[in-house]
């Protein structure tokens, strides 16, 4: 490799970091990519492992509404690297696309596999190095960063390396067997950048079941419901689909989708809310009509699979978060079923979550994500505080900061504002 090329080093070998690294070959610079485990990818292909949901077909403004109040931070991201660039970007590396039935996107082997294995050949070819087992030490208490003094523990022992600059992909708190453990956030603290504590995101919640309901139902999908997260304003806006009741309490698709809001408002109240509609496709009208239809000597359970269909999982959700004397009551029962109040007690450990919330502030970087307090070295993807629900949103913002960091050292190297 010629040696008078600057030299980048690329901590971090999930899918911000590869794409930060594949950015950074593209301008002619000399890569390396760290990574504290035995490969690289690891969280990128657990998540794959039910087929990899790379990106979402909803139009932009929907979709670029999905990272809440970091909306106005992800955009210049996405118009770097949006679902389409990103589709056209895997097509670049033999893997076909298509929509499924959700809008989700996906390769058209399912398979994230065979993704990965082309692109780390793509980056090889074009001069990418990969260095496994090399964690990265963080930078002293009582010397000031720098790209030109990094710290790594590997099985053959402490090593140093220089850079002319550094990305930092580094992930957030959660699947920390997979390497994302959050331990660089009091390093970066420490050095005067701006951080928000991780939180879980993407996350299940904790429900005080009866025991009778937990044997009965834990492990049940509870398919064709509507949720809202109830806060200080009142309930927010209904998502339909689907969820899992646990031996906990809930988790699933739904629950992520909601997980923002549900989690801030334990943050304030204790505990929150999740107003569920067991029958969202029927008014609240025609439920109400079913409900008080006479029943003769039939039971209200009876009654309500009768007229409703409302059984199993979902039966026994009515039947353990409302009262016998709401069983006595049509109207009120009736109301229910349309919003029923699930009380949610706390967040799954981050550890189990998918995601994490919080990370190194935006007022903390410049446009082109170096660090304010430390000239030259940049930041990616999960640790940023940013958050977004599953779907592909989370993997295309990811994969998009990475681009935007590989521009931002460019322009840096180059005596550029980044």
């Amino acid at each position: 490799m010629n040696s008078s090329l600057k030299r980048v080093a690329v901590i971090g070998g999930g899918p911000a970091g590869l794409m930060a690294a594949e950015g950074l070959a593209a301008q002619g610079l000399a890569v390396d990519v760290y990574d504290a485990m035995p490969s690289v990818g690891r969280k990128f292909l657990m998540a794959g492992r039910g087929g990899l949901n790379l990106t979402h077909s909803e139009a932009a403004a929907p979709f670029l509404a999905r990272y809440g109040e970091r909306t106005e931070h992800i955009e210049p991201w996405l118009r770097v690297l949006d679902a389409g660039g990103l589709r056209e970007w895997a097509r670049q590396l033999g893997i076909e696309t298509f929509v499924g039935s959700s809008g989700r996107v996906f390769p058209s082997e399912m398979k994230a596999a065979p993704l990965l294995r082309a692109w780390l050949a793509r980056l090889r070819a074009s001069g990418v190095r990969f260095h496994m087992r090399h964690r990265w030490l963080g930078w002293p208490a009582t010397a000031a960063p720098t790209a030109a003094d990094l710290r790594f523990d590997t099985p053959e022992g402490p090593r140093s390396q220089t850079a002319d600059a550094v990305v930092l992909a580094l992930g957030g708190g959660s699947w920390a067997k997979l390497g994302s453990d959050g331990a660089w956030l009091p390093g970066l603290a420490a050095h005067g950048v701006g951080v928000a504590p991780l939180r879980p995101a993407n996350c299940g919640f904790d429900v005080a079941w009866s025991e009778h309901f937990r044997q009965r139902h834990a492990g049940q999908p509870v398919k064709s419901v509507a949720m809202r997260a109830v806060g200080a304003a009142g309930p927010g806006r209904a998502r339909q689909g689907e969820f899992v009741v646990t031996e906990n309490g809930i988790e699933g698709s739904l629950v992520y989708a909601l997980s923002a809001p549900l989690r801030d408002q334990i943050a304030t109240a204790g505990h929150a809310v999740a107003l569920l509609d067991l029958a969202p496709d029927w008014t609240a009208e025609k439920v109400m009509a079913a409900v008080t239809h006479p029943r003769g000597a039939r039971s209200m359970s009876s009654h309500l699979q009768s007229r409703l269909g409302l059984t199993g999982v979902k039966a026994g959700l009515l039947r353990e978060c409302a009262g016998a004397d709401d069983f006595r009551d049509a109207q009120r029962l009736g109301g229910l079923i349309k919003a029923l109040p699930v009380t949610l007690l706390r967040a799954r450990p981050m550890d189990e979550a998918i995601s994490t919330a919080g990370g190194v502030r935006f007022e903390a970087l410049t446009p082109g994500l170096m660090l304010q307090a430390l000239p030259g070295v940049f930041c990616a993807g999960e640790m940023l505080d940013w958050e977004a629900p599953t779907g592909g949103y989370l993997l295309t913002a990811c994969m998009a900061s990475g681009r935007v960091a590989a521009r931002g050292v460019a322009d840096f190297l180059a005596g550029a504002n980044a």
